[in-house]
């Protein structure tokens, strides 16, 4: 029985999808994470970013997210390696008590980057969380989720 899956071969191995005869086009997927921190942490927030003993929280945020964004394909077995053509990272304090970063991932190629946006936005939050642990323990990264995938064969969008 032949699987239905496309990193699965037919001797239902895994193996990594070829892409060979697919087309280059433009592909940008945008994921998004969404962080408590509470208002402790938040209280911290001052010309645009939360300064900890450790640095500037959201500089180093997005340094670490644009980081995992070219290092997806060491980290997720079945990812290509990628030519990335840029990444871009947004955080904001959304109210009180709750951060958002938004990891926009664009290239030419001939597979997708939504893993590596996805990867992006959670290790960002990862890194919030690991420069205000020492501020409070009560932070969870509540959720990441793809928002956005455009080129390819389909295009998808979460409003």
């Amino acid at each position: 029985m032949e699987s239905k899956f496309s990193h699965i071969n037919k001797k239902n191995q895994p193996q990594m999808v070829n892409v060979g005869n697919k087309k280059i086009t433009n592909r940008k997927a945008i994921a998004k994470a969404t962080l408590y921190l509470g208002n402790e942490i938040i209280s911290h927030f001052n010309n645009d970013d939360i300064i900890t003993k450790k640095g500037p929280v959201f500089q180093t945020a997005i340094i670490a997210g644009i980081q995992a964004v070219k290092k997806t394909s060491d980290l997720i077995p079945m990812c290509h390696p990628l030519q990335i053509n840029g990444i871009d990272i947004d955080i904001s304090i959304t109210d009180a008590a709750h951060v958002e970063i938004v990891c926009s991932v664009e290239i030419d190629g001939k597979t997708g980057v939504e893993m590596e946006a996805l990867t992006g936005a959670s290790v960002a939050g990862l890194t919030i969380y690991d420069m205000c642990k020492a501020i409070s323990q009560k932070m969870v990264i509540k959720e990441v989720k793809l928002i956005q995938k455009t080129g390819g064969k389909s295009d998808y969008t979460i409003v």
